[in-house]
């Protein structure tokens, strides 16, 4: 399996977060993320939000 990541430039906020995150695995990144959404914007852990940024994963690397 190759490398995923997921990029908050994709998904424009009043916060304007550039912060992208990448991973080996979708276990890692899903982690990564989700501690992400909920220390940083303010989201609450839910299957919902797991769900909805599992989708938003991309394969390779983020651009610069």
């Amino acid at each position: 399996m190759g490398r995923k990541f997921i990029d908050c430039r994709d998904y424009p906020s009043q916060m304007h977060c550039t912060v992208a995150l990448s991973a080996d695995t979708e276990e890692e990144l899903l982690e990564a993320a989700v501690q992400h959404a909920v220390q940083v914007h303010e989201h609450q852990d839910t299957p919902e939000l797991r769900s909805q940024l599992k989708a938003c994963f991309k394969d390779g690397s983020p651009p610069s």
